[in-house]
C-alpha cells in the first residue's frame, strides 16, 4: 500500500517496504538549483570559461583531415582524410620530435617529481615558524617570475661573458657557449624549471602533510621511533596516495612540452636536442601558416597523452588501489 505524504507542494510515497521513493530527477535538479543558485552563479563564469575556451574549440579539430584553407572556412575545405598524418609519420623530424619531447619529460620527471616531496618532508621537520615560512616563501618566488623574464635570465647568466662563464673562467676554465651547444639544452631546460617549480609544487604535498593524523607522531615517539623513523613511516606512506594522483597526472603530459620556454631559449644549431612537438607545431602553424598539418600533429599528440593517462591510472588501480577514478 502507497501512503501520499504532504511535504510543500510535493507528495512523497512509501512503498511497502516503508521506503521514501525518491522524487523525479527533473524535480530534484530544479530544486537544486534554486536552493543553491548563488553557488551555481559563481561557478557559472568558470563553466563558460572551459565551454568556450576548451570544449568549443574541439569543433576546429577537423581541419586536420582537411586542407584547410581561412578563406572558404572548415566545412568548404576539401576532405584529405589522414594525409596530414601520414605526412608527419614519415616526415624527416617525426623521430627527433618524439625523442626530445619524452626525454625532456622523462628527466622532469626524475628530478621534477620527487624534489618537491623530499622539500616538504624537509620543511615539515622544520619547528622554528618564522624559519620555515621565510624558507617557503624564497622557494615559491620563481614561480611567479613569467618565463620571458626567465629566458632573459637565462640567456645572459649562460652568456660567453655571462656570470656562470665568468666564474668558469676565473677557476681556470674556458668560457662555453651553453646556448649553443645541443648537448647542454635539455640540462638547461630541464634544470630551470625544477628551480621555478619546486616551491610551488611542495604546496599540496605539505596540506597533504598537515591532514596526517596527530596521534600516529604521538604513538611513534612513545615506541622510540625518532623524526626520521616518523617521516619515513609515517608522513611518507600518509601522503602516497597524493603522490601517487600527481604522478599519474604526470604521465599525462609526457608527451606535452610548453612551447614558450623552448622557443625562447633554442635556435637552429639546438634543434636537436630542443626540438619539440610544440615548438614544432608553432613553426608549422604560425610562422608557415600550415594549419591543417600542425593540428594533426597536435591531435596526434592529444590522443598519446590521453592513452598514457589512463594507462597509467589502469596500472596504478591495480598496483596500488589508488587512481583518478
Amino acid at each position: 500500500m502507497q501512503l501520499p505524504m504532504r511535504n510543500g507542494n510535493r507528495a512523497t510515497r512509501k512503498g511497502a517496504g516503508g521506503a521514501t521513493a525518491l522524487p523525479p530527477y527533473r524535480t530534484r535538479l530544479l530544486r537544486d538549483l534554486g536552493r543553491n543558485r548563488h553557488i551555481y552563479l559563481m561557478a557559472l563564469p568558470v563553466v563558460a570559461y572551459y565551454l568556450i575556451f576548451h570544449y568549443y574549440p574541439i569543433y576546429g579539430l577537423q581541419i586536420a583531415f582537411r586542407d584547410y584553407s581561412p578563406s572558404v572556412g572548415f566545412l568548404s575545405s576539401p576532405f584529405v582524410g589522414f594525409k596530414h598524418f601520414l605526412t608527419f609519420f614519415h616526415s624527416y623530424y617525426f623521430w627527433r620530435l618524439i625523442k626530445n619531447t619524452l626525454l625532456i619529460n622523462f628527466y622532469e620527471l626524475l628530478f621534477g617529481f620527487p624534489l618537491p616531496i623530499v622539500f616538504a618532508l624537509l620543511l615539515n621537520e622544520i619547528r622554528r615558524n618564522w624559519f620555515k615560512r621565510t624558507v617557503q616563501t624564497i622557494s615559491y618566488l620563481p614561480h611567479f617570475i613569467a618565463v620571458v623574464i626567465i629566458a632573459g635570465m637565462i640567456t645572459d647568466f649562460t652568456a660567453r661573458d655571462g656570470l656562470i662563464n665568468q666564474l668558469i673562467v676565473l677557476l681556470g676554465g674556458e668560457a662555453i657557449p651553453f646556448l649553443q651547444k645541443p648537448e647542454w639544452f635539455r640540462t638547461i631546460y630541464v634544470g630551470s624549471g625544477v628551480w621555478q617549480g619546486l616551491g610551488w609544487s611542495t604546496i599540496i604535498y605539505l596540506a597533504a602533510i598537515a591532514n596526517i593524523d596527530p596521534t600516529l607522531y604521538e604513538a611513534a615517539k612513545v615506541d622510540g621511533a625518532g623524526r626520521g623513523r616518523q617521516a619515513l613511516h609515517i608522513t611518507l606512506p600518509g601522503i602516497m596516495p597524493i603522490c601517487i594522483i600527481m604522478l599519474i597526472m604526470q604521465f599525462g603530459y609526457m608527451m606535452s612540452v610548453g612551447s614558450d620556454k623552448i622557443i625562447l631559449l633554442y635556435n637552429p644549431l639546438t634543434y636537436e636536442t630542443g626540438d619539440v612537438i610544440s615548438s614544432y607545431v608553432y613553426r608549422k602553424g604560425i610562422l608557415e601558416a600550415n594549419y591543417s598539418f600542425s593540428t594533426a600533429v597536435s591531435v596526434f599528440n592529444s590522443v598519446i597523452n590521453f592513452t598514457l593517462l589512463i594507462l597509467a591510472n589502469k596500472v596504478s588501480r591495480r598496483v596500488s588501489e589508488t587512481s583518478l577514478w
